[in-house]
């Protein structure tokens, strides 16, 4: 059985919490804040513009060497501009769970993102996080960091 790996990121948005909510709140945002190179498409119909417990989101992306991948999460906890988490149902991962937490602070919001996760493969899985797909996940949020100041106040 392989490893659970955490990632923790932590980001200070100058914008009132209604602001941040509603563009992360948004599923079809999640593509304008990941690399164009990962090839990120949200490709379920959405039901309205904001996120739902019970609400399924799927997506294709190509995490490396242009493979094209199938994904599948649920958001199975939402607390109005609190929290909201999403979780694998199906795609590469044996286990993702995500929660991404919004709290207002002096001249802001603080974003948080806590993710579990967890490689199929035992050992291989690990020696591939190792390798590279902990620093795919570090880069992925490193990027964030500098392109969600750009969406969110141009």
């Amino acid at each position: 059985m392989s490893r659970t790996y955490r990632i923790k990121s932590v980001q200070i948005l100058p914008v009132p919490l209604e602001q941040a909510w509603k563009f992360f709140s948004d599923p079809n945002n999640l593509q304008h804040i990941t690399p164009k190179n990962m090839g990120f498409t949200v490709k379920s119909e959405a039901h309205g513009d904001r996120i739902y417990p019970g609400q399924i989101i799927e997506y294709s992306l190509k995490p490396m060497l242009g493979i094209k991948v199938y994904w599948m999460t649920e958001i199975t906890h939402v607390q109005e501009n609190s929290f909201f988490v999403d979780e694998q149902r199906y795609g590469p991962y044996s286990l993702w769970h995500h929660q991404h937490h919004f709290k207002p602070v002096p001249g802001g919001v603080e974003m948080t993102d806590i993710i579990h996760y967890r490689i199929p493969l035992g050992w291989l899985g690990d020696l591939a996080n190792a390798l590279f797909v902990r620093r795919k996940l570090d880069a992925l949020f490193a990027y964030r960091t500098d392109i969600i100041p750009r969406k969110l106040y141009p």
